[in-house]
């Protein structure tokens, strides 16, 4: 039996090479730009230059630990990202933040408010910073957050 030709192209196709995807010169999104990923051993911490992110990587690093040590860095600025954000919003409005946690399922919305909560998709961060507000703008004007009573608390 012959396979329609749509199928046939989506079977034939390769599988994505992890290697070309996570070496020394590939590219990242962040924040709506790219950064070009650097192993260099000199740095302790991944470390974001311009446009580079330097990873305290050997230059016989795998895929895997170029993708573990990227991802990681695109996670802890995501969270560092909507603290902020919401930080800010949610003094301007008047009440407390939502305390933010970082989800990483393949479906589902990029914000989900959940009781005193926000929900936020890690790969947000890959948006462009006007995308990223907006976004965290709409989850808290749909988030029923209490009023503080002392503003001073959110600073």
């Amino acid at each position: 039996m012959k396979r329609s030709p749509q199928l046939a192209l989506r079977l034939d196709a390769a599988a994505p090479d992890q290697a070309a995807q996570w070496r020394a010169g590939a590219a990242i999104d962040y924040l709506g730009a790219r950064l070009t990923l650097v192993l260099d051993t000199a740095c302790r911490a991944p470390e974001r230059v311009d446009r580079q992110l330097h990873l305290p990587l050997p230059p016989a690093a795998t895929p895997r630990q170029i993708r573990d040590a990227a991802e990681s860095w695109l996670r802890d600025e995501a969270l560092r990202i909507f603290d902020q954000l919401v930080a800010a919003k949610s003094a301007l409005a008047g009440r407390c933040a939502p305390r933010i946690v970082l989800v990483f399922g393949k479906r589902g919305d990029w914000v989900r408010a959940e009781g005193d909560l926000l929900r936020c998709h890690w790969r947000l961060v890959e948006q462009p910073l006007a995308v990223i507000e907006q976004v965290l703008g709409q989850a808290l004007a749909a988030h029923a957050a209490p009023v503080c009573d002392d503003l001073f608390a959110l600073v």
